[in-house]
């Protein structure tokens, strides 16, 4: 199945693409989700999920701060997200979001927040890396945002 990523989107209310992230969003200035709304979801899609992953962290793989499943084809809004889908581990292996808190003086972060449409169900609450082996062939469409941050 070719992959598509015109028509499914992701946006936050709270950056602007690039855009530096507020310190409430930080995982040690008040932890608070960012305000993030979903679009375009294919109509052949069963489910989305949705992962925070900073590649610039100092570590082989990057650092994962949100995994997020269970997530209905129509949702447009993620507020609530916790409370309403299924947080899976971050890097730290905690269920539900870890903002930012790059080592200061390491310079500018990038956090990616990732949505995915698949064509299948995730079961339970793989882990960014095992997520991506086991659905790999069944994300249909994919889109990110990505925000910036710094200590």
């Amino acid at each position: 199945m070719p992959l598509n990523i015109k028509d499914l989107k992701i946006e936050s209310l709270d950056f602007a693409p690039l855009g530096k992230m507020k310190d409430e969003h930080a995982g040690d200035k008040g932890n608070v989700i960012p305000r993030l709304k979903i679009s375009g979801a294919p109509k052949e899609a069963v489910e989305l999920a949705v992962i925070c992953h900073d590649p610039d962290a100092p570590l082989a793989r990057g650092f994962t701060h949100w995994t997020l499943y269970g997530i209905p084809t129509d949702t447009t809004d993620l507020a609530g997200a916790q409370e309403k889908f299924r947080p899976g581990p971050n890097g730290a292996g905690q269920p539900g979001y870890y903002g930012p808190q790059p080592p200061a003086g390491h310079g500018l972060h990038h956090y990616y927040f990732w949505v995915y449409a698949l064509n299948k169900k995730v079961e339970g609450t793989p882990t960014r890396e095992e997520f991506l082996e086991r659905y790999k062939n069944n994300i249909i469409e994919q889109n990110r945002v990505v925000g910036v941050y710094e200590n």
